[in-house]
């Protein structure tokens, strides 16, 4: 098994698009206001049905061998890449949040800040732009890159998400097992006991219609920004 900072860079590594990425990074991400819900590409619902009807067929699978349940919050620390994509998702909904709970918004942005302010500083790509850098050097550094790093959408108070419903993939599909090479990568807190065999038998596809690419891609074409980076850059990017 593989121990959660490790699983979210194997996910991240998956939900990273296969062909090079170009740089071609504005200043800052001018999308504001309403335009960033607009801005989200139609296909992202579909891609979200899609991924949670098959978290929630690996879910029936996996019966109790799955402990994941609301105020469990291991898979919530550490630190990992998320595309344009899931950047865009995440700032309409604190857009979204901003309307329905500003106070609570006000509250996410303040943890990445904070979060920013300890982890900044290592930060392997550009500080500017908040887009990770590609290189191998820049990757070895990652994978020792804030793994014990709460995310900013989490509420200390509660263990739950504030941003749930605009969530990353990677944190959609955490939990059940995901083939890696070599075998399967599954949460070190789910499958205690299981034998490769009932492992295998709860895999989780990823993305079976193959569409994240297509769809990530549509993301990077409405922003004029390419390439990966983290929660709490997205966060404070406007």
């Amino acid at each position: 098994m593989v121990h959660v900072a490790g699983r979210h860079r194997i996910l991240g590594r998956w939900f990273r698009r296969a062909e090079s990425n170009v740089a071609c990074w504005p200043e800052r991400n001018d999308f504001e206001g309403e335009f960033l819900s607009r801005a989200l590409p139609k296909r992202d619902a579909r891609l979200i049905q899609i991924v949670d009807a098959a978290l929630a067929d690996a879910t029936k699978r996996s019966g109790e061998w799955l402990v994941c349940r609301p105020g469990c919050t291991q898979c919530c620390h550490g630190v990992f890449a998320i595309s344009q994509l899931d950047a865009l998702r995440l700032r309409a909904g604190i857009e979204q949040l901003d309307r329905d709970d500003p106070a609570r918004a006000s509250l996410v942005r303040q943890r990445a800040r904070e979060s920013m302010s300890r982890i900044g500083a290592e930060f392997p790509g550009d500080k500017r732009t908040g887009i990770l850098d590609e290189n191998t050097e820049a990757q070895a550094a990652f994978d020792e890159f804030g793994n014990d790093e709460p995310c900013p959408a989490l509420d200390p108070a509660t263990g739950m998400c504030d941003l749930y419903e605009w969530r990353p993939m990677t944190c959609r599909v955490f939990g059940p097992p995901v083939r890696v090479e070599g075998g399967f990568s599954v949460c070190e807190l789910c499958f205690q006991g299981a034998t490769s065999k009932e492992i295998a038998a709860c895999e989780m596809e990823l993305d079976p219609e193959g569409i994240e690419d297509a769809v990530t891609e549509e993301a990077e074409i409405a922003t004029g920004v390419r390439g990966r980076t983290i929660v709490a850059f997205a966060l404070l990017s406007r």
